[in-house]
């Protein structure tokens, strides 16, 4: 597996910790480790956790990290084999075939083999992957697949080789960095865990939360993020539809801070309350709790 000297010469999770820290990605000593491993034993690291929490952006800081490219296979229901290794590209390939006609070919073999030629292969993201040295593949939310598509997932990962009738068989030339993750809408089958080093990602504490939204929004005073991140935490204290992840405490601190807001107070909590809540009912379960519950206090969770 390709790796740049910086990653390479880590001798701990605590130094790779430090290469995510520089490119915005806070993470704690269990997050570092599993990531430390999964470089280190050439291994597929499965992210599991809500939504929101940070899966996907590790995998983009860490393709940062590595100075390689982000290639994302996002899942859904009905996704199959050929919307995620490759296609042919009809449309070229029947102009190809209009221009020979053109020019008078008639060598039938020759148009077929020339049809189905390296040239008129469309790369989806499993098959880019592997034929791009260095890579970070992403396949986000293996969770929202179907089961057959996971299982022919875990064939894929376990000797990073793609077979194309046509062409034959292409085997990556060096493996990518493989993060996988889950929201844990359905269980993901063992033989996809086995294959991978498995982390459950925690939504973060009071204090890592107002440290992460100090990095990524530094125009957000010290008091705003903590008053953000506190009435987060006890947002996911309730009992809510989908209660809000990182991602909503940096949406809410954005809007917070494009409003000029100082102070996070029961009258702004109201009306930007749709930044950090997306379903009506948890914002009517919120606000008939009242809002200054919400945003109450000066420190962290459990000590107001």
């Amino acid at each position: 597996m390709w790796e740049p000297a910086a990653v390479a010469e880590t001798r701990s999770p605590a130094e790779l910790a430090g290469l995510l820290d520089r490119h915005g990605y806070l993470c704690d000593e269990g997050l570092a480790t599993a990531c430390f491993l999964a470089l280190r034993m050439r291994r597929p690291l499965f992210l599991e956790g809500e939504a929101g929490v940070g899966k996907t952006e590790l995998a983009k800081t860490l393709a940062r990290v590595l100075d390689a490219p982000l290639i994302r296979l996002q899942c859904y229901e009905g996704l199959d084999a050929a919307q995620a290794l490759y296609d042919w590209d009809f449309p070229r390939q029947l102009l190809h075939l209009r221009a020979a006609e053109a020019a008078g070919v008639t060598d039938v073999a020759r148009l077929e083999g020339e049809l189905y030629d390296r040239r008129f292969l469309v790369a989806r993201p499993l098959l880019r992957a592997l034929e791009t040295v260095p890579s970070v593949l992403l396949v986000d939310e293996i969770d929202r697949a179907d089961d057959e598509f996971e299982a022919f997932l875990l064939e894929v990962l376990s000797d990073f080789t793609i077979s194309v009738p046509e062409l034959g068989t292409i085997r990556a030339e060096r493996p990518p960095v493989v993060v996988v993750t889950s929201n844990r809408t359905r269980e993901v089958h063992d033989a996809l865990k086995r294959r991978c080093l498995y982390h459950w990602l925690e939504h973060p504490s009071y204090d890592r939360e107002v440290a992460i939204i100090r990095r990524r929004l530094p125009g957000a005073s010290e008091r705003l993020a903590g008053q953000v991140a506190r009435a987060a935490q006890r947002l996911r204290a309730q009992d809510l539809l989908k209660p809000p992840g990182v991602a909503e405490s940096l949406d809410w601190t954005e809007a917070l801070v494009s409003l000029g807001v100082r102070d996070l107070d029961p009258d702004v909590a109201a009306v930007t309350l749709g930044t950090v809540l997306k379903y009506r009912e948890d914002q009517e379960r919120v606000r008939g709790h009242g809002l200054a519950a919400l945003v109450d206090g000066g420190g962290p969770p459990g000590g107001t």
